[in-house]
């Protein structure tokens, strides 16, 4: 684990995921975002012929984010490898900076789109949850991003995510009341009682706060735990070297 948290990929991939997190902070998913003509092109080609080389690399963080076929299990670590294959595309040139909202609003949330419907249709179990003391026993990310977007939000405060009125009017603009939403749809009982750590984020005075605890959390609970980080893949665009200074 030490030689993970001191190589090249968790430099990469930490920076990605702030990076897009600084993106989207204020945003919601309406917002009307600049798509590279990159990334069209990449909805047609995947990546294109110049770049063929790094298919079979890139390809693999593709088909480790969708869960364990034989286990029918899924969990952050299959998130972190979808992360991983967007990041991946940064690398390459396929996707630009100017991509990081539509990463996130476009791609990243049709991701957990169709992993939720997965989710429902073949009740896959939650890889590593924690129960009741974890966030939530699929995702991660859309928190962080989430909870971004709703920075200096003028009227939405952390304690109204607690608030069935306010997640039902404003789901569509927010990941974060996105993930309430599907978890209350997917749980019964208090909320208090089966999403006690998220419960207890309700409590937290501001978002910015809520948002710089949730990647601190990320990186401990998730990022620098071998259960999931043991499946993660290095290769040439997400090295297992030392971070080189320059």
């Amino acid at each position: 684990m030490g030689k993970w948290k001191r190589s090249q990929a968790y430099a990469d991939y930490i920076g990605f995921i702030l990076t897009l997190n600084e993106g989207v902070k204020g945003k919601k998913l309406s917002f009307e975002y600049r798509v590279s003509e990159e990334a069209e092109n990449l909805v047609a080609t995947v990546v294109p012929t110049h770049l063929a080389a790094a298919v079979p690399e890139v390809a693999v963080y593709l088909k480790e984010s969708v869960g364990n076929s034989t286990r029918i299990d899924y969990g952050t670590g299959h998130e972190a490898a979808f992360a991983a294959f967007l990041c991946c595309l940064c690398k390459i040139g396929v996707l630009r900076v100017d991509d990081q909202i539509a990463i996130v609003f476009k791609v990243f949330n049709r991701y957990l789109e169709v992993m939720r419907k997965l989710q429902k249709t073949y009740r896959m179990e939650p890889a590593g949850s924690q129960g009741v003391w974890g966030l939530d026993d699929f995702q991660f990310l859309p928190f962080i991003w989430g909870s971004s977007q709703l920075i200096d939000h003028p009227c939405l405060e952390p304690r109204h995510f607690v608030d069935e009125k306010a997640v039902n009017e404003s789901h569509k603009d927010y990941m974060f009341l996105e993930c309430v939403l599907f978890i209350t749809e997917m749980k019964t009982g208090p909320f208090a009682e089966h999403s006690n750590q998220l419960w207890n984020i309700s409590a937290v005075p501001s978002w910015s706060k809520v948002n710089q605890g949730l990647i601190r959390m990320y990186k401990a609970e998730c990022l620098e735990k071998f259960p999931v980080i043991q499946h993660f893949k290095f290769g040439s665009l997400l090295p297992i070297h030392p971070v080189t200074s320059c």
